[in-house]
């Protein structure tokens, strides 16, 4: 967690975070997808924000939310400058194009 969340927004990042837990392997899910399934509608900068400030080696799969045009927006990149989402997304098996995601094929059914 980040050091400088307030213990409200511990509380709501531990909501978001719980819900990013459930993503399965080898989906995705949106950020207003996450924040409707915490019982935060509406808030999906709220969990852009947790994730951006997650360290890319965290056990929870931040790596599986996207945004809703099935697009990767976040820019944690490897000391080769590459995009760590997308690695871990295609290691998984999810093909990513350019920066585009099939959402039709690899979205998460079970959060909606």
């Amino acid at each position: 967690m980040p050091r400088h969340f307030s213990a409200a927004s511990e509380e709501l990042a531990r909501q978001i975070l719980q819900v990013v837990a459930l993503i399965p392997y080898g989906k995705v899910a949106s950020y207003g997808q996450i924040a409707k399934m915490a019982g935060l509608p509406k808030h999906a900068r709220l969990v852009g924000y947790v994730l951006k400030h997650m360290d890319s080696e965290a056990e929870i799969p931040w790596h599986r939310v996207i945004n809703s045009q099935g697009k990767i927006s976040l820019s944690k990149l490897n000391n080769q400058g590459e995009n760590i989402q997308r690695l871990k997304l295609l290691a998984e098996g999810v093909m990513v194009i350019g920066d585009k995601i099939n959402l039709k094929q690899y979205q998460w059914k079970n959060g909606l």
